[in-house]
């Protein structure tokens, strides 16, 4: 018989395989969703993505940050796009989200990201969450 120990309420979890787990909950999984975010959203560039941002309204069932990946076939075959948005992943668990944010975020990554040193692709995330952060306070206001 085994005992079930609780884990620690995170957003970002470490399942019992010692893998990290990006949650539904903060994920965009609807197609509707990710066009919402291209049509609607304003645009943040970077070195190796750009991000698509938009704030969602109150009356939206979602609440807080969601965050998707699109990586076209352009990048490469399956492996190449799957590691990208496992890189990606990492590079968001790791910048930690701000809490807060009722808002959709989608990363859509350029070839580059592949070969990027995992710092700089971090540093891009962390810098791309503060931006959002500063634009949808600012608007909000």
């Amino acid at each position: 018989m085994t005992a079930s120990v609780p884990r620690a309420s995170s957003q970002l979890s470490k399942p019992k395989g010692g893998k990290a787990k990006f949650p539904r909950a903060l994920r965009l999984l609807r197609h509707a969703d990710f066009e919402r975010g291209y049509k609607q959203g304003r645009r943040h560039f970077s070195a190796s993505m750009t991000v698509f941002y938009r704030q969602r309204s109150e009356d939206e069932l979602a609440k807080g940050l969601r965050i998707g990946f699109t990586v076209g076939r352009a990048l490469g075959g399956a492996v190449e796009r799957n590691r990208i948005k496992r890189r990606l992943r990492e590079a968001v668990r790791l910048s930690s989200p701000p809490p807060g944010l009722n808002a959709d975020v989608v990363m859509n990554p350029k070839k580059i990201a592949l070969q990027a040193e995992f710092d700089s692709l971090c540093n891009e995330v962390r810098r791309a969450f503060d931006v959002i952060t500063e634009k949808l306070t600012r608007t909000s206001q």
